[in-house]
């Protein structure tokens, strides 16, 4: 019999609380993580993004039906963590582009004039604009966290891009 075989009896035990469960699932399962993360993450993210993973396994492990072997289902976890990755990365990346072609004050440092820009944004929209584009949260980890549906945290976001392409622009045809 495999290792992985004999998991759904540790996941029992850890939702009932016993941490010795816990770090055996770790032990047990962070190999198989680890190269997964290795293959589909940035290089030198490893072990953030298998830290990323287990947060998020242990944090829903009450969603785990046993439908499928825990492994597998550690490993989707895993392979989301590493997409959200990539599309963090690949957004913040965008925003610097954008922003690298917004007239600056030479003596002030990027940082200072992308928060300035960032700081013209009204609250709300400037609370979602920065949990998603900036931080490279999910559009339902921001909504959870501002305590408002998923399509408001959009329907922000759309409207902080607006604003902020319209600053642009009319900084640019000053």
């Amino acid at each position: 019999m495999r290792a992985h075989d004999n998991l759904e009896h540790y996941v029992a035990a850890a939702l009932e609380g016993d941490d010795v469960a816990v770090a055996h699932l770790v032990r047990a399962t962070q190999p198989v993580v680890w190269r997964l993360c290795s293959a589909l993450g940035t290089r030198g993210t490893e072990e953030d993004l298998v830290q990323e993973t287990y947060l998020r396994a242990f944090g829903s492990l009450t969603s785990f039906r046993g439908d499928s072997p825990f492994q597998g289902w550690l490993l989707s976890i895993a392979r989301r963590v590493c997409a959200d990755d990539v599309r963090r990365r690949i957004r913040s990346r965008r925003l610097e582009d954008r922003l690298a072609r917004f007239p600056q004050d030479p003596t002030a440092p990027a940082s200072e004039s992308v928060n300035h820009l960032i700081s013209t944004l009204d609250d709300d929209r400037r609370e979602a604009f920065v949990m998603t584009q900036v931080m490279g949260l999910s559009y339902d980890e921001a909504a959870q966290l501002l305590d408002c549906p998923v399509g408001t945290v959009r329907s922000r976001v759309s409207r902080a891009r607006a604003q902020l392409a319209a600053t642009v622009r009319q900084a640019r045809a000053q």
